[in-house]
């Protein structure tokens, strides 16, 4: 594996996991596994948040244990699926834009 093939792989695999553990756009996949909770404050406020539900939800809000899987998946993509390389390229430049978008945005 050259170093390019390296680094290509590496930035479709973490956008993928941002994908999977963070995007808005992935939340339907992600609901079965978190239950809503809530409670009041100090000041009686009703205050919510979102947590895993179950040892897949536990998963699916890790970006380590995501990764890993994250980085399989585009193994294969690579190496074993006519045209895959193509959604690794995709997600390739979209990492990079992200990337690009934050440093863009730092205060």
């Amino acid at each position: 594996m050259t170093f390019i093939e390296l680094l290509v792989l590496s930035l479709a695999s973490f956008r993928f996991t941002r994908l999977i553990v963070d995007d808005v756009i992935m939340e339907w996949f992600r609901k079965p596994f978190f239950k809503k909770t809530s409670e009041l404050n100090e000041k009686g406020e009703k205050e919510e948040w979102i947590v895993p539900n179950g040892w897949i939800g536990e998963g699916l809000s890790c970006h380590w244990c995501v990764g890993i899987w994250a980085s399989g998946i585009m193994l294969v993509f690579y190496f074993l699926i006519p045209y895959g390389s193509y959604l690794i390229w995709l997600l390739a430049i979209a990492a990079l834009q992200s990337i690009f978008y934050e440093w863009g945005h730092r205060e």
